[in-house]
């Protein structure tokens, strides 16, 4: 590999290629186990860290393995972990750091064909992250060698120990070759894990990173499950949140966007990064402080030394990447005596890190729905019921009798009169619009679907061997849709007729045009009526 430019990634020198794929991926600065593992593994020698996950170990290893291998079509860099799911978010993360430097990582774990990963394996890959079974499984084939492995990684070997895969282990590291770089990390160093690291690693550099003791504050923790968490969130701040709101942000760019799409949709909102001047900092917490914003999105670096009393609310838009991050942003609410609520967004994916982050903070985060549109329109009429109130209360409206007076001698009905005023209240001047029909686009209108349903059209069928599973799986998660309101699907040869529900047809169509079906891009249209 040709030599890159360098630059600092907070006390570390680094590819500038390494560190422009760090700050997409958030990283805003290097973790303790990151400041002290990476220039040993740069430097050649051996590394045995004690750190339990959560810490910012994956990085810690994975950043000096993609500074430090070249991007021929080999396998320079093995990474043994103790279950496929760790193969695979530990490929991912691996993936991402490597993105621009042309080094590609591949998980290898049972209950994937195996046929499917030899044909990767033949592709050409620099970085293979298994299972110790899976990997023998393909060093016997001889379609993983070992001739040109650099680096071996061992993550989670307590736990590979407490598996049973110890002597699968020891059977890979022993056919290893004899000149590379041994890194091993392991939350525990029970003896049999000693014994590897002294028959195995040459002189190794100990790393400990002690993790602090975690207290979560008396807090209200929930998280919701959701793929559009910019709709989410207004459901939220709609429906139930009022008060004082801290949002946190993985990166800068994502303060940037969710601030910006927050503000377009008439939120009090103002981001906070590291980017900004101190001018500009300074003007964003007056607002804060002073109520013209009752909403601070932030990153983790631009929130430390924030000190606001009254947080009613922390909201982890992106999960944190470590329970003490975690700790940290929720403990901003919920002080002083005052109750607090934390809540966060996530993926599927990320289901994993909660768990990790609800066991290493020894709390309880509790799922909930998000609330429906028939929530978000209860708030709001119990949010101008309790305004008008206390407008009545005040008794300073006679000035506006002689128009209330006027409009009741016109013949309107009193209940309609103070219907109408909410509404011009509410809406402004898109209350004196004409409705707009409610029914569908006239597109959709007519599709030979059942009633209350909308047919589309799919280029993809049977010669593409697409399934009814296929279709409902695809729609289901895309549109974000429960798979049981997908109505009769019809699959042919070449093409497929599915029908949704009227009220989410435009969404499906929105989200499925130009998408995939099992790999395969789709041009989704409406159905033509049957005659």
């Amino acid at each position: 590999m040709t030599t890159n430019q360098q630059e600092m990634f907070g006390s570390l020198l680094l590819d500038k290629k390494i560190v422009t794929a760090l700050t997409d991926m958030g990283f805003e600065e290097p973790s303790p186990i990151q400041e002290q593992t990476i220039p040993l593994v740069l430097d050649g020698y051996d590394v045995i860290g004690q750190a339990q996950t959560g810490t910012g170990k994956t990085a810690a290893f994975g950043i000096p393995l993609v500074q430090s291998i070249t991007d021929h079509k080999h396998i320079q860099a093995l990474i043994m972990t103790p279950t496929r799911e760790l193969a695979i978010q530990v490929a991912e993360e691996v993936g991402k750091i490597g993105r621009t430097s042309r080094i590609k990582a591949l998980p290898v774990y049972g209950g994937q064909p195996i046929e499917r990963q030899i044909r990767a394996l033949k592709s050409g890959v620099q970085i293979v992250i298994g299972t110790p079974g899976r990997l023998i499984d393909h060093i016997n084939r001889n379609t993983i060698k070992l001739d040109h492995i650099k680096f071996l990684v061992l993550d989670e070997a307590d736990e590979m120990l407490d598996m049973g895969f110890v002597d699968d282990m020891e059977e890979i590291m022993r056919n290893l070759p004899s000149e590379r770089q041994t890194l091993l990390f392991s939350a525990t160093m029970p003896r049999p894990i000693l014994s590897l690291t002294k028959k195995y690693m040459k002189a190794p550099k100990n790393v400990t990173v002690s993790k602090e003791e975690l207290t979560v504050p008396l807090i209200e923790q929930y998280y919701f499950e959701t793929k559009d968490k910019v709709e989410g969130l207004c459901r939220l701040l709609d429906a139930e949140i009022d008060g004082k709101i801290i949002i946190f942000c993985r990166t800068k760019k994502g303060v940037d966007d969710l601030a910006i799409a927050l503000a377009s949709r008439g939120y009090m909102a103002e981001g906070l990064h590291g980017d900004l001047s101190q001018t500009q900092r300074d003007r964003v917490m007056k607002k804060f402080r002073e109520g013209t914003a009752d909403i601070l999105i932030a990153t983790d670096v631009a929130a430390r030394g924030i000190d606001i009393d009254n947080i009613t609310h922390v909201i982890n838009f992106d999960i944190p990447q470590d329970p003490e991050s975690y700790v940290h942003r929720i403990g901003r609410t919920g002080r002083a005596g005052n109750t607090g609520t934390a809540m966060t967004f996530i993926t599927p994916r990320e289901f994993r890190q909660l768990k990790l982050i609800e066991r290493a903070a020894n709390t309880k985060i509790m799922r909930r729905q998000l609330p429906t549109t028939a929530n978000v329109v209860e708030r709001q009429r119990e949010i101008i019921v309790s305004r008008m109130q206390a407008v009545l209360e005040l008794n300073h409206y006679h000035d506006y009798m002689p128009i209330a007076e006027t409009l009741l001698s016109d013949e309107y009905a009193p209940e309609d009169v103070l219907a109408a005023a909410l509404k011009l209240m509410q809406e402004g001047n898109k209350a004196l619009e004409a409705p707009k029909e409610e029914t569908l686009a006239k597109d959709l209108s007519n599709t030979g679907g059942r009633p209350g349903m909308v047919r589309f059209f799919m280029n993809i069928g049977r010669s593409q061997k697409i399934t009814v599973q296929d279709i409902v799986r695809t729609i289901a998660i895309e549109a974000d849709i429960p798979a049981k309101d997908i109505g009769k699907i019809n699959i042919y040869d070449k093409f497929t007729f599915v029908e949704v529900p009227e009220d989410v047809a435009e969404k499906v169509l929105g989200v499925m045009h130009r998408n995939t079906v099992k790999g395969y891009k789709v041009n989704v249209e409406p159905a033509r009526s049957r005659q």
